[in-house]
């Protein structure tokens, strides 16, 4: 197991006094949100979220945002900021992140040294490249295009569409997940707004940033990792899951919610799956996504891993402290 013995004491302080980014990442349901308001507490620092659904409001049990209590412990960032049917992509993320680590004042935690940061957790994958490693520069969309794509999304549905990219830009579908719904559009959107394919503006060159950044992986065993995964989803369920599914499904049609947990209720109340079936599909596509997430998580080397079967939370806080001072 690695206890992060490859990270230097010197990195406490931040590059020529930028500050520094803590990244907590990981699967979903490995425990990030409890780990992250440890450290929150011991640095006297906020949590930024890098979660693409917890950024919407009215999503609060099926995207297992922070409780009242949670976000009353530490100062969090990008929590039920966003109304449902407002865009807002990695690329905003990312400049909406550097904005706010530029705003940081120093503080003088309980445990060392004055510092500037913030510890940035989540699982979207997306959004934590973006900021540590930047996104390419992608024209700024027309409304106009961007709103004629989503009534053919909604007229035509996504294999038309997908269709459509494999002819303008055959090399980016090779690459994308075709059924993931916001990535496809968004190329289109792309090709059609610039006359060129979207891959032609993916350089993927990694930008400089003007503070250090340590990122953290948290891992479990799949057995274990899967078993907190399916109780996670028996306790939404128990918490209201279903009369939250129920109050959203006029706006169903909103990318916001075309989400894991959303999407298996609505059949539900399409009249399509009994419930027992949905909450097993829940449970099934929430695993899926913890494998998708491990396999991009660990093509980056620079994360440090813990292995939280291994080590109590306690000791995993100790672990990242000790090694940060």
């Amino acid at each position: 197991m690695d206890n992060l013995t490859n990270i230097t004491p010197h990195h406490y302080g931040g590059g020529q006094g930028g500050g520094l980014l803590l990244v907590l990442i990981g699967p979903t349901a490995v425990g990030k949100t409890e780990l992250s308001l440890r450290l929150a507490k011991l640095l006297s620092c906020p949590i930024i979220s890098a979660d693409s659904r917890q950024i919407y409001k009215d999503m609060e049990i099926g995207t297992a945002a922070p409780t009242a209590d949670e976000l009353s412990q530490a100062k969090h960032y990008f929590i039920h900021t966003l109304p449902l049917d407002q865009y807002y992509s990695a690329a905003q993320y990312e400049s909406d992140v550097l904005e706010l680590m530029s705003s940081l004042r120093t503080v003088t935690p309980p445990i060392g040294r004055s510092w500037r940061g913030a510890i940035l957790t989540g699982g979207s994958m997306m959004y934590i490249d973006a900021v540590c490693k930047g996104i390419d520069d992608i024209p700024t969309i027309d409304e106009e295009i961007r709103h004629t794509l989503h009534q053919r999304l909604e007229a035509e549905g996504l294999e038309t569409l997908a269709k459509e990219l494999r002819l303008l830009d055959p090399e980016y579908y090779k690459t994308i997940d075709l059924k993931n719904t916001k990535r496809v559009v968004h190329a289109l959107e792309v090709c059609y707004m610039t006359g060129k394919p979207y891959s032609s503006f993916r350089q993927g060159i990694k930008k400089g940033r003007p503070f250090r950044i340590i990122k953290i992986g948290l891992t479990r065993s799949r057995e274990n990792l899967f078993n907190r995964i399916n109780q996670r989803v028996d306790k939404m369920m128990q918490l209201g899951l279903m009369d939250e599914a129920r109050r959203l499904y006029p706006m169903r049609h909103l990318n916001s919610l075309n989400t894991v947990g959303y999407k298996e209720l609505f059949k539900v109340l399409d009249g399509e799956w009994e419930l027992p079936m949905a909450v097993e599909r829940i449970k099934k596509n929430t695993r899926v996504y913890a494998k998708k997430q491990m396999t991009w998580f660990k093509h980056d080397p620079d994360i440090h891993w813990l292995d939280l079967d291994e080590l109590t939370i306690e000791e995993a806080v100790e672990a990242i402290i000790q090694d940060l001072h």
